[in-house]
Order: C-alpha cells, then sequence, then structure tokens
C-alpha cells in the first residue's frame, strides 16, 4: 500500500523530535496544519541539514530579524506513529509567496512510487523551528572537546589522546 502524501498550504506549527536515549534516538519532523497532523520519521543528519539550509536562506534573503518568542497556549506536537520515513529533505524559499518550503520525499520502498511532503511556513516559523530543533539536537550525547566526536556514557576512546585519527 502507497504512504499517503501531504501538502500543507498554511502549517500551524513545525517541530523537531527525539524519542530515547542519547546514542540510540529516534528524530521525527513533526507538523500541522489546522486538524491534520504529520509525524515523518528521519535521521539526525537531516535535522542538522535542515538547520544549516535555513539559516543560508534566512541570511540569503535578508528577512528582518523577528524576536523569538513563543506563541501563548501552543500545545507541543504529539509525536505518533510515522505517517511514513523521509529518504530525502529540502528547503527552499518561493519569492511571490513570501513562504518558505520544507519539502520530504519518502525513503524508496521497492515497487512503490514514494510519498512526498510540502510544508508551507513562514520566515517566523523557520525561525522558531531552528531554534526549538536545535535544542532537540543539543540534547544527545556530549561531544569530546578534543577530537568532536560523540562521548557514550561507557566512555570514549579518542583518537586524538594518541595521536591517530578514527578510520570512517
Amino acid at each position: 500500500m502507497a504512504s499517503r502524501s501531504f501538502e500543507l498550504e498554511s502549517v500551524d506549527r513545525i517541530a523537531a523530535a527525539a524519542v530515547g536515549e542519547p546514542g540510540s534516538r529516534q528524530f521525527y519532523l513533526l507538523a500541522r496544519d489546522g486538524k491534520e497532523e504529520m509525524t515523518l520519521a528521519c535521521e539526525k543528519f537531516h535535522i542538522q541539514g535542515l538547520l544549516t539550509r535555513a539559516r543560508q536562506l534566512l541570511e540569503a534573503q535578508e528577512l528582518p530579524d523577528a524576536k523569538l518568542t513563543p506563541g501563548p497556549g501552543k500545545a507541543p506536537l504529539d509525536v505518533g506513529e510515522p505517517d511514513w520515513s523521509i529518504g530525502e529533505l529540502g528547503l527552499g524559499y518561493h519569492e511571490s509567496k513570501r513562504r518558505f518550503v520544507v519539502v520530504a520525499r519518502e525513503l524508496e520502498k521497492e515497487g512503490e512510487d514514494p510519498a512526498t511532503a510540502r510544508l508551507w511556513v513562514t520566515p517566523e516559523q523557520v525561525r522558531t523551528f531552528t531554534a526549538q530543533a536545535e535544542t532537540v539536537l543539543a540534547g544527545g550525547r556530549p561531544t569530546c572537546n578534543y577530537c568532536g566526536l560523540p562521548i557514550d556514557p561507557s566512555g570514549h576512546p579518542c583518537p586524538a589522546a594518541n595521536g591517530s585519527r578514527p578510520i570512517f
């Protein structure tokens, strides 16, 4: 059965979420448009890439910097059962609409057409999302001051301690 595609023209909320213990967390991209909610499973690098692109586009568009203040009475988005898993994720800016568009494409399954999601968000929502997603990402494992790799609760064999670099 093919997954459901989403076209959310007027997103009320967009957020990132992580569930689980640092080092083995599952990440999600969440959005709501009125009563329609979407939960997409993704990898940490998808959220990191979205944040990087959001910063680039906000700077490139020279949009006025708004104060980030939480809206009154905004209930958090619930992480439900994921509608599907993200394979590709991108962000663009539509000048005539003066909105950003988040485009996600489902991780391909053999014999099925991948579902897509397009989320239209305002510059203010993108700024709020970046601040919220940074908080989610910061909740992971601490990084080593010497090599930059994550430190597990069981310890960290730091390659900088003996002059070696990690083998990838």
